[in-house]
């Protein structure tokens, strides 16, 4: 799936520089491999065990006497190379040494990237909390995790609905709800005011009537962006086909 995503970015972008980011269970020294030799940058969470927490004593144990000098919750950051025994090679490896209450809290990055070891945590790595926030929109107001099937090919046709109709949600918040009260607003929230809504249905031989009720609340929002999509083509959220 990265080889497939760097091929499409690249023939549209020459030019792009391209960084992944994601949580421990991305972190694959074939694939760290295969990003270090196509120019592809990574920041990636590394799994917490004894060879890193030696490697990062000087940190964990500064923070935990600057937390017991202050009585606050400390973090100090650093950095220093480590290659697992499974890795074709030693990587920068960056350390968050937190320090609390409930005790020693380190974290670690590997990174191929440049910069200070807390920008990369803070700034980089933890910024993929926001686009976790969009998997599980996903998840729960599109059902995205209905996979129950028990064939793989069900589960990934459920899943690639799914994404199509994000993808679909996601134009329609990007363009036609600017500026209305639901431009922020989650996938859940956006079906349950502007899609789900109850109305009869009057067909003749003409035409199909919709007959929508006089006390929806949110008829104001849905004239105006009904009236967006109906006046601007461009701004349609644009189907596959």
């Amino acid at each position: 799936m990265l080889k497939l995503l760097v091929r499409k970015l690249r023939a549209a972008w020459p030019a792009v520089k391209v960084t992944i980011r994601g949580d421990s269970g991305f972190c694959r020294w074939r694939t760290m491999r295969w990003c270090d030799s196509h120019g592809i940058g990574y920041v990636l969470g590394l799994a917490r065990n004894p060879a890193l927490q030696r490697a990062a004593r000087d940190e964990i144990e500064r923070a935990e006497r600057q937390f017991r000098r202050a009585g606050r919750p400390q973090r100090i950051f650093g950095s220093f190379p480590y290659a697992a025994g499974s890795w074709d090679r030693a990587r920068r490896v960056v350390v968050k040494a937190e320090h609390n209450a409930r005790g020693a809290n380190p974290r670690f990055v590997v990174a191929n990237v440049p910069g200070d070891p807390q920008e990369l945590y803070e700034e980089v790595y933890c910024h993929r909390g926001e686009m976790e926030n969009r998997i599980k929109e996903q998840q729960l107001g599109l059902f995205a995790d209905r996979t129950s099937c028990h064939r793989f090919l069900a589960n990934q046709f459920r899943l690639l609905l799914s994404s199509a109709a994000y993808v679909l949600v996601q134009a329609l918040r990007r363009t036609a709800l600017v500026g209305t009260e639901l431009a922020r607003a989650q996938v859940g929230t956006i079906r349950l005011k502007l899609f789900k809504v109850a109305a009869r249905v009057v067909v003749t031989v003409r035409r199909v009537m919709f007959h929508l009720s006089s006390s929806y609340p949110y008829q104001a929002v849905f004239r105006e962006v009904f009236e967006r999509l109906a006046s601007d083509p461009g701004r349609r959220p644009a189907s596959s086909g």
